[in-house]
């Protein structure tokens, strides 16, 4: 998988939104439980449970999204010791939720750093451009729109499943398929991992190509040991949805800077023309 660290593709207005998104993501993952860091005097235990407390009171439960009704017992956040020995204690819930507005709220919660950061470093390095071309507002509505497809999405697949949805992939799957429908021919530079991290200059629809590419296989569980943990079919419906929903501003984006130099190497030399 490539990283991307940089677009060469300036804006033109301060992306307000997109930093906005990315301080709310960190600031919330700082103050879930048992995630940024352990509270004093709580065991791995204490944490454990009321994380899953957390999680099934603020993430997307398919089962919820599409049968739109809460479970009779949930974690209460409280242990106990029973027969089998310590557990989480669960009972009635204690709050209403909304299995809609749960979606919204799964946005901005995710599962360790590694999520957090690499989600926030795609929208950081995608984010600008789709800001810039949509106006502050309007990509507001689109991110979350995009976050609801992809949601729902995954939901519609995995009907039966309880296992809370968290995590902001899909609506930034979202913004990188608005990407590769207004800037496919973009210079991104990116990391490739060969013996070294290898800088390149790669056009944007090779990278964003190569990565729905990635999505499309794993969401079908074949090449991945882990895809029952990641949401994979809801990078790809958060994708196409923001491949939809860009696709009526495709004319009138005017293309980004035409790229001068090699396409690798840390400093580009100018190429000559005869």
């Amino acid at each position: 998988m490539v990283i991307p660290v940089h677009d060469v593709n300036p804006v033109r207005r301060t992306p307000w939104v997109t930093y906005a998104l990315i301080a709310a993501n960190v600031l919330v993952f700082l103050f879930m439980p048992g995630l940024a860091g352990s509270v004093a005097g709580d065991s791995a235990l204490a944490q454990q449970c009321r994380l899953h407390a957390f999680l099934d009171q603020y993430a997307a439960v398919p089962q919820e999204l599409i049968h739109h009704r809460m479970p009779r017992l949930v974690p209460t956040g409280e242990t106990a010791v029973g027969p089998q020995g310590p557990g989480c204690v669960v009972g009635p819930p204690g709050y209403d939720k909304s299995p809609e507005l749960s979606v919204l709220t799964a946005l901005f919660l995710h599962g360790g750093w590694l999520h957090l950061l690499g989600n926030m470093l795609f929208l950081l390095i995608f984010g600008n451009n789709i800001e810039d071309r949509m106006g502050h507002v309007r990509f507001a509505l689109f991110y979350a729109v995009c976050g609801f497809a992809a949601t729902y999405g995954f939901a519609l697949v995995n009907a039966g499943s309880a296992e809370p949805l968290i995590g902001a992939s899909g609506a930034v799957a979202g913004v990188l398929g608005a990407y590769l429908v207004l800037y496919p021919k973009a210079r991104v530079w990116v990391l490739v991992p060969f013996l070294i991290f290898l800088p390149l200059r790669l056009p944007a629809w090779l990278v964003l190509g190569f990565w729905f590419g990635l999505q499309a296989v794993y969401s079908s569980g074949q090449g991945v040991s882990d895809a029952g943990t990641v949401a994979y079919a809801a990078h790809v419906a958060g994708f196409l949805a923001g491949m939809l929903l860009a696709w009526p501003l495709r004319p009138g984006t005017p293309p980004p800077p035409e790229p001068r130099g090699l396409l690798f190497g840390r400093q580009a030399r100018p190429r000559h023309t005869w």
